[in-house]
Formats: C-alpha cells, structure tokens, sequence
C-alpha cells in the first residue's frame, strides 16, 4: 500500500465529512456527501476491495447523491437565512 497515497484520501474523506456537516446549504451538504462517497470508492479500490468500491461507487456516489439533489430541489425554502 502507498501510505502517503492513503493518508491524503484520508484527509480528503475527513474535510468532505466535517464539511457536510458544518455547510448551511442543503444542496451543499449532499455533493459534500457525493464526494464523501467517492473518496471512500477510491480509498477501498487503493485496498484491494474492488466489489465494495464498485458498490460504493454506484450506491454511493451515484444513486444516493442523485436522490438528495433531487429531493432538494424538490423542496422549497420558507425563511430567507
């Protein structure tokens, strides 16, 4: 394994993460989440486990990212924050 490699998808994964949590816009937060997963893809691919990267890939960053945006673009704001 490249532990350099490994460290900075890692850093990558934490800042998608906090992030996610942290940003006041919903549309924000979910692509945060999208690539939280894709992240998470890469860092299982790098350890060998290509069938979970392969779901996380599709699950993850694919089906489970096009839901939020879609279900937040759905909805509509009631307060001017």
């Amino acid at each position: 394994m490249i532990w350099d490699l490994n460290l900075i998808f890692l850093l990558f994964t934490v800042f998608a993460a906090l992030a996610a949590l942290q940003v006041k816009d919903l549309l924000a937060s979910a692509l945060f989440l999208g690539g939280f997963s894709f992240f998470m893809c890469v860092i299982w691919a790098e350890m060998g486990a290509v069938d979970v990267a392969f779901t996380e890939a599709a699950v993850g960053v694919g089906v489970s990212t096009a839901f939020f945006v879609a279900t937040v673009c759905k909805t509509t704001r009631r307060t001017k924050d």
